[in-house]
């Protein structure tokens, strides 16, 4: 019966069944393989996909010819081509994403026609090339464009003009004036948010920018002026970079930053602005004028600005009378003050309560009075170093109403002994090169916060620390004693060190009690001191089990250490 069976199956027209299968849909016929066909990959590249051909620094110096048509996303950054075959890429009609960053491709070897058949290229990567022009020609496609570090001289009217998806260009690098930027150069492209022009020979802002834009870059150019109305179209714009130019104040005026109400970023630094600009956006989160010619701060300028977070003036010369007290209270939002390198003999008064951070060093500040700080109660971080302060002109309530203050920077001073009434919830107090002779425990008290403390560069011996010095700061995880006249080790030192500075003493002995104190250090730092072969005592270490680094380095003799056997990693110790 069964043998009947088979011989009628036979007799069928077309191929026979497989006897027990419902459906041969995913089984090969006779004459074909189970294996599908091979991708076509260009030779050393790779191919992850169907749609994607990886041919990044394998050193190419012609185009590769045996890319898929079906390719969308194509990387050949980091070769040697100099040119593109139009044959080659009128093929790939299908390409979203080309990438040819950083070969040696010129205008010579692109083709005017080259991208015309790219009807769906979206993103296109031609920075670090030898582009002396740009291509008359991209797709209407395209959103992303990448020419930065060529060496381009002019665009063209239809390279990014026409292009209503286009939302980010990038063309610094350049050798771009303000003659190789056509008027029409964004016509049709609403959609640009970034362009970025930095580091071009532009001496004037261009006046036909797309109104569109949200970030542009405009910094390190030759840039002297803003004309009229130049950014009046610019209603979007949240950053704008104009530093490192050459702007003046006649290159400026009160409607130049006026319709630019979203503004919340503006850098002026690295100018030549005598005052502050008029006419500012209310909008304003930052503000930095750094590196000016900057003499008088005009309140009625800053006025306006009362949600101005960061307001930096570092490197300006405003001496002695150039910020009137009062002139910056009305910056009720401001949290950060930088005005390093001014010349200012005091403390700005009547600064606004807000506060959080007032950056004061390199100026010429010699005294510090009792009300000095008194409108700044919610300081998180002062920094005072290398200014004139003598602990003498230093009032002993300077500090009293900073109960926010967790970073303290009095370095490079003239200090001669360590401050008073310091606030308790100090996290960070730097006192480093100064002319402390002694350490008292009494400055210190009530410090049980303080995890970081400086005393390098200072003139202390182990005889001027006195008794319970260190007793009262439990927290403190890294003292650096480094550079100081010390000739052992600091006796008593907080439990709670982890990273113990002593380089530059004249410590010549580390006895084997030295560190009993002090179990959870991890990093000892004794190079360059006056230590020989058995200078340290092999129980030094012995207790310290989170003990991961010792320098011994530029001592007379190389050192014998000895690490603890029982730490859970052996400690590297450096030495000759």
């Amino acid at each position: 019966m069964r043998l009947s069976l088979l011989l009628l199956l036979l007799l069928l027209p077309g191929p026979p069944p497989t006897l027990g299968m419902e459906d041969d849909a995913s089984f090969p016929h006779l004459g074909e393989s189970s294996q599908p066909p091979p991708r076509a990959c260009p030779p050393r590249c790779s191919c992850p996909r169907l749609d994607t051909v990886d041919c990044d620094g394998l050193d190419l110096r012609v185009f590769p010819d045996n890319i898929t048509r079906a390719a969308q996303h194509l990387s050949l950054q980091n070769n040697q081509l100099q040119e593109l075959p139009y044959n080659e890429l009128s093929r790939l009609s299908g390409l979203r994403t080309l990438n040819l960053h950083n070969n040696l491709i010129s205008s010579e070897g692109l083709p005017d026609e080259a991208f015309e058949s790219l009807t769906q290229l979206q993103h296109i990567y031609v920075a670090h090339n030898k582009l002396s022009v740009a291509p008359q020609f991209l797709p209407r496609s395209l959103r992303v464009a990448d020419l930065a570090a060529n060496e381009v001289t002019e665009i063209f009217p239809l390279t990014f003009g026409e292009k209503p998806a286009l939302r980010s260009v990038y063309l610094h690098n350049n050798q771009l004036s303000n003659a190789g930027l056509p008027p029409d150069a964004f016509h049709g492209s609403e959609a640009v948010a970034t362009l970025s022009l930095s580091s071009n020979q532009l001496s004037y802002v261009p006046p036909s920018l797309p109104p569109s834009l949200e970030r542009l870059h405009l910094q390190n150019n030759l840039i002297s002026k803003v004309p009229r109305g130049a950014l009046s179209r610019q209603t979007h714009l949240r950053e704008l970079y104009l530093q490192h130019n050459q702007l003046t104040d006649s290159g400026l005026d009160a409607t130049t930053f006026s319709k630019l109400h979203r503004l919340e970023y503006l850098d002026l630094s690295h100018n030549q602005l005598a005052a502050v600009p008029a006419g500012l956006p209310r909008t304003l989160a930052v503000l930095h004028l750094g590196r000016n010619q900057i003499r008088w701060v005009e309140a009625a300028r800053l006025g306006g600005l009362r949600g101005l977070r960061y307001l930096l003036l570092q490197h300006n010369q405003l001496g002695a009378t150039g910020l009137p007290a009062g002139a910056l209270r009305p910056l009720r939002g401001l949290h950060t003050l930088h005005l390093y390198g001014n010349r200012l003999d005091r403390v700005p008064q009547a600064l606004p309560r807000r506060l959080r951070a007032l950056v004061l060093p390199h100026n010429r500040v010699a005294a510090l009075g009792a009300r000095d700080l008194a409108s700044t109660p919610r300081l998180a971080e002062l920094n005072l170093a290398y200014n004139c302060l003598a602990s003498a002109r230093m009032h002993f309530q300077a500090f009293r109403r900073l109960r926010a203050l967790r970073s303290l920077d009095l370095a490079g001073n003239q200090l001669t002994q360590l401050p008073s009434g310091l606030p308790t919830g100090l996290h960070t107090l730097r006192l480093q090169r100064n002319q402390l002779r002694a350490l008292e425990p009494e400055p210190l008290a009530g410090l049980h916060q303080l995890q970081e403390l400086s005393l390098a560069h200072n003139r202390l011996r182990v005889g001027d620390i006195g008794p319970g010095t260190w007793h009262e700061l439990q927290a403190l995880q890294v003292l650096d004693l480094s550079h100081n006249e010390l000739s052992f080790v600091p006796p008593d030192l907080p439990e709670a060190l982890e990273e113990l500075h002593l380089q530059g003493n004249r410590i010549g002995h580390v006895g084997p009690e030295a560190f009993l104190s002090t179990p959870r250090l991890r990093a000892l730092f004794l190079r360059a001191n006056r230590l020989h072969m058995t200078s340290i005592a092999p129980e030094a270490f012995l207790g310290l089990l989170h003990l991961r680094a010792v320098d011994t380095t530029g001592n007379p003799e190389p050192v014998l250490v000895h690490l603890p056997p029982t730490a859970p990693h052996r400690p590297r110790a450096v030495g000759p």
